[in-house]
């Protein structure tokens, strides 16, 4: 795992889905992708952690403000037989499938290197465990970066030095 610069926080899980046999997906933020830089300073690293019987992977992601707008939309009408997913479109894409019988299906797809899917019966509260993971990586890496015309950036008033 990559340790951040002096001060820079601790890393957050924004998705954590483990169960008893061992499977788990972990979609970890570690750091800003380029701090201190306007265009790059609001994208987040994450590492996606992917551990079955038969698999152990750790694959990179590139989070955006947006992706976790969606995420949160995602997540508040996740209902059986409906998705949820990071990084549609662009590399890695992670998708969770909910299931009648509350499992998840969790398939991670990197066109350049991957493609699976892990299925997980998470705790049955591992919905709102996964809003307040969201509302933690916003407290600890909050958008600073604020689009005032299309391509044209500027740092936030409430950035923090």
């Amino acid at each position: 795992m990559r340790r951040g610069t002096v001060g820079e926080p601790e890393p957050v899980d924004l998705i954590h889905l483990t169960n008893a046999d061992g499977d788990r997906c972990i979609v970890r933020v570690t750091g800003r992708y380029q701090p201190g830089t306007l265009t790059g300073h609001d994208t987040l690293r994450a590492d996606v952690l992917v551990s079955t019987s038969f698999l152990d992977a750790r694959l990179e992601l590139y989070l955006f403000q947006r992706d976790l707008s969606a995420w949160e939309h995602e997540l508040e009408g996740l209902v059986p037989g409906g998705n949820a997913g990071i990084g549609s479109g662009r590399g890695l894409e992670l998708g969770i499938r909910l299931n009648e019988d509350q499992s998840v299906c969790v398939t991670v797809h990197d066109p350049d290197r991957l493609s699976t899917f892990v299925w997980i019966q998470p705790q049955d509260d591992w919905i709102q465990d996964h809003r307040a993971r969201l509302d933690r990586l916003r407290q600890v890496w909050p958008s600073e970066v604020i689009e005032t015309a299309p391509m044209v950036y500027e740092w936030s008033p409430d950035r923090r030095n």
